[in-house]
Parts: C-alpha cells; structure tokens; sequence
C-alpha cells in the first residue's frame, strides 16, 4: 500500500510540473515495477502494453467514433438539431437555452466528446443567445453543462476508455447510458425552466414558429436520425459489434456530408487530421495508464483496498458515495480522461468484490466526471467556452455552471439511489 501511494503521489508531482499525463504514469510505473521486480520484467512488461495496444483491433473504435464527430461538426449538423429545438421550444421562456441542451444531446448522439459538443454547440448558440438578450450566466451555464452530454449520451469515448478497462460489453455500457442521458437532460432543461421562472429577465421569450417551420426543421434532421438509428440500433440490436459500428457511422456520415455537399476536401482533410491528433493522445494516455496499472497491481492495492472495505462490512451505496467524493475533488483540479485511468484500476476490483453492477458503476462514473469537467477552477469545458466566446469572462463562466452542477449532482444521486435506471437496457443487448 505504501509503494503505490508513493507511486500516486510522484505521479502528481510530476503533473504538477507539467508532465504531461501519459508520460508521467508510463514513467513511475515502468520505474515503480522495475524496482519491484527487476529492469528487464519492466521492459518486457512495458513492451507488451504498447504493443497490445497498438495492433488492438477493439480500440480502433476510438479513431473511427471521432472521425464520425469531426465530420458531423463540420457538416452542420449541430446548427440542424438546433434549429429543430429552438422551433418547438424557443417561445417559451428560457426556450432557446433549452434548445441548446437539446442539441447538446443530440450532437452527443454522433459525436462522442464533451469538448467537441461544447465548441461545436457554442458556435450555434451564443450568438442567438446573446442577440436575443439572454444572461451571459445563463448562456454559459447552458451551454458549458449541455457539453457534458458528448460524454455520457452514447457513442461516449469516455464509456469507450472504461470498457476496455475493465473489460465489459461496450454495446451494454452505451445500453445503460441512454436513461441516464435522457434524465441529465430533463433535469438541465428544468433548471433553465426554474431559473427563467426566478427572474424572467435573464431568459426573454423568441416568437413562436409556425408548424410549417418547425415540420421543415424535423426534415433536415433526418440524416441525424439516421445514423443514429444506424450505429446504436445496430449494436443493440446484435447486427455488428461496437467497432463495426464506428465504422458504419464514419462511412456512413461521410456520405451523408458529402451527398448533401456540406464538407469539402479540405474540411475532410481537418476533420482527419484532429481525429488522428487526437487519437495519437488517447492513446498515448492509455498506454501510459496501463504501464502504471501494472505497478499499482503488482503492489496489490486493489486487494488490499478491498479487503479493507470488506472488514468493516460497509454499506456498498456508501462506498460508491466516497468514490463519487474522490472523483468529485479530483475533478476540481485534474482533467476526465487522466481521471479514469488512474483511478479505474483501484475502484473497480472494489465495486465487483461488493457485487455490484459494472455496467451502472460506469455510468456513475461517468456523470461524476461531467461534473468534473464544469466544476471550477480547472473544469475543461469552461475554458473551452471562454476560449471561444470571448465576450464571456472567465468569473461569469463559473457563476452560470454552478446551479447545472446541482441538476448533475441530482441527476446522479437518483442514478445511485435507483440503479435500473442504468441496468434495465442493458438485459436486452447481447
């Protein structure tokens, strides 16, 4: 216990000066083992990993599902599922930010990333936002908490990551996170409801459209819907696996971008070039995470951990509870994706010795980390905001996000309190 403990903590100094992630895990666990074992198991061990990783056929459905958000960006779709909701909900007050949630959901359904739904999402919305008078908090609130949603509504890189992990059915985990989705975005919408409600002024109505425009807008989304239907239909319904499925939606967006002449070869030859980057770093971070997976296993913290859990015969849902708090703290000062890697290793073996459900811990899992990526001071999808949107000052980005975070920290306590919310699609995928 006391190695790996010296292992997390010089893997934090090492962030802390600015280490980048994957190199500071892939160091300390290639030292930590070779210290335990001996220089040459280290080598061979480290050798392995990278190797593994990089032949893996199961994780090139990383490249694939981001290559399919990158054209989706670029093709105009979000503007599409914006359109669609501002239509049907833009009369009503706080509608337009409710449409922007919406569309963050509905991005997140072919895009797969929180950052991307974000900056994607910010360039349709806050100019409408902004004309219209709406609140500059309540614009960053909506805005920056609707981005979350790239990682949770599947496809989710996120869920991805976790599932190669810990080994566990990717079509059941994207299964488990649909609910759950569904119920962050009610409860976001309703807190714009609630805040319109409480001061009229932050969130003026827009004029109400006529059904021809909105049965116009419902057209246009068809290609959306489509592909939807086509990737997460065809992995619940057992026609092809997660990696099949990636690359029917790649395929088949690509198509769909180009038949309706909406990407040229230079935007392809963009959204190619910043999947690539992109999965270069992912994959850089996972094999760094599991050469320090390897350590922390060999020390045998997380059967020590476990065993510690069980003396004391402690409740399971307070357990989860104090997981959630670790990952609520870390995520004020550490990214998501650095988040998962070394902290799944340790937690996991807990939550199955407990006999709980993997499946629904993932999706826990995951909206904590939605909660991380808006939480002040080092939330992610805040700077990307800020760094798009100008006129929005960095102190107003953190004042909007604050009454989301409670619809978020609702959103997962009902998760924890009701666990078929995550684990009842999740029986009918094979």
């Amino acid at each position: 216990m006391t190695v790996s403990l010296i292992g997390f903590l010089v893997v934090f100094l090492l962030m802390g000066l600015r280490v980048p992630i994957a190199i500071a895990m892939g160091l300390v666990g290639f030292a930590g083992l070779a210290l335990l074992r001996s220089w040459d198991v280290s080598l061979i061990s480290t050798v392995l990993v990278i190797k593994s990783t990089g032949f893996s056929y199961t994780l090139s459905v990383i490249p694939l599902f981001l290559l399919m958000g990158n054209i989706a960006a670029r093709a105009g779709m979000a503007s599409e599922l914006f359109e669609l909701a501002r239509s049907f909900l833009g009369h009503r007050r706080g509608g337009i930010a409710m449409a922007a949630v919406g569309a963050s959901g509905g991005f997140g359904a072919i895009c797969g990333s929180s950052i991307a739904t974000t900056a994607t999402i910010a360039k349709v919305a806050y100019p409408e936002m902004r004309k219209l008078g709406y609140s500059e908090k309540l614009i960053s609130g909506t805005i920056a908490s609707g981005g979350t949603l790239g990682i949770l509504i599947p496809p989710s890189t996120i869920l991805i990551i976790y599932g190669i992990l810990t080994e566990t059915n990717i079509g059941k985990l994207f299964a488990a996170a649909f609910l759950p989705g569904l119920l962050s975005v009610v409860l976001m919408c309703s807190m714009v409801a609630f805040w319109a409600r409480l001061q009229p002024q932050v969130a003026p109505r827009s004029a109400r459209q006529p059904w021809s425009v909105r049965l116009r807008a419902l057209r246009k989304v068809w290609g959306v819907v489509a592909l939807f239907l086509l990737v997460i239909g065809g992995i619940y319904g057992g026609l092809f696996t997660a990696t099949e499925g990636a690359g029917f939606g790649a395929f088949g967006t690509l198509a769909l971008a180009v038949g309706r002449r909406r990407i040229g070869w230079a935007g392809l030859a963009e959204a190619v070039n910043d999947s690539t980057r992109t999965t270069a770093i992912l994959f850089a971070i996972l094999m760094g995470a599991l050469i320090f997976g390897n350590f922390i296993n060999f020390t045998g913290m997380p059967w020590q951990l476990q065993q510690f859990v069980e003396q004391f015969s402690v409740n399971p849902t307070v357990v989860v509870l104090m997981i959630c708090a670790i990952y609520l703290l870390l995520g004020c000062v550490m990214e998501e994706l650095s988040m998962i890697m070394l902290t799944i290793p340790v937690f996991f073996p807990i939550i199955v010795a407990l006999g709980l459900d993997p499946y629904w811990f993932g999706i826990v899992v995951v909206m904590v980390v939605m909660i991380g990526m808006i939480s002040p001071p080092v939330g992610m999808n805040l700077f990307v905001l800020s760094s798009i949107t100008p006129g929005l000052s960095i102190k107003t980005i953190y004042q909007g996000v604050i009454p989301f975070i409670a619809a978020l920290l609702s959103s997962l306590l009902i998760l924890i309190l009701f666990p078929d919310l995550a684990t009842l699609l999740t029986r009918w995928v094979a």
